[in-house]
């Protein structure tokens, strides 16, 4: 007989993704983590997650991300301060760090930029937008 040759067979509609970039996400809050996984990962990111601030700090020392994603309501400590600490760490200080929050008054922006994010994005994000909004922050 001849030799039997191994194939590796998908579910209908799922393909093999080479992932691009490893984002961290600090996020406290289930569902908006969920959301912004599945758009992501479904372009090819790994994402990587941290539940709140301090442990955002801890990750992203670790696992060197390519970008970090970071809500400002966080148990422990705020954004603002999460942003701070990540923007003391020598090693992180070229990362870009990106503020995706629900806050959206007159001067978030503002404070999130002077904290030490790079961008800022307002929750709910559009999901026909949200990954390039994302890829104008890693190019």
């Amino acid at each position: 007989m001849g030799e039997r040759k191994h194939l590796q067979v998908y579910p209908a509609g799922r393909k093999e993704i080479k992932m691009k970039a490893t984002i961290l996400y600090i996020e406290d809050n289930d569902q908006n983590f969920y959301l912004v996984s599945f758009i992501l990962s479904a372009k090819g990111y790994e994402v990587i997650r941290a539940r709140d601030g301090e442990e955002g700090i801890e990750t992203a020392a670790r696992c060197k991300a390519d970008l970090i994603l970071l809500d400002i309501q966080l148990p422990l400590m705020d954004g603002y301060a999460v942003a701070r600490a990540l923007r003391s760490n020598p090693e992180l200080a070229s990362t870009p760090i990106v503020a995706l929050t629900s806050y959206a008054m007159a001067g978030d922006r503002e404070k999130a930029l002077e904290a030490g994010c790079t961008g800022y994005i307002e929750k709910p994000i559009n999901p026909d937008s949200f990954v390039a909004q994302i890829e104008q922050h890693l190019s």
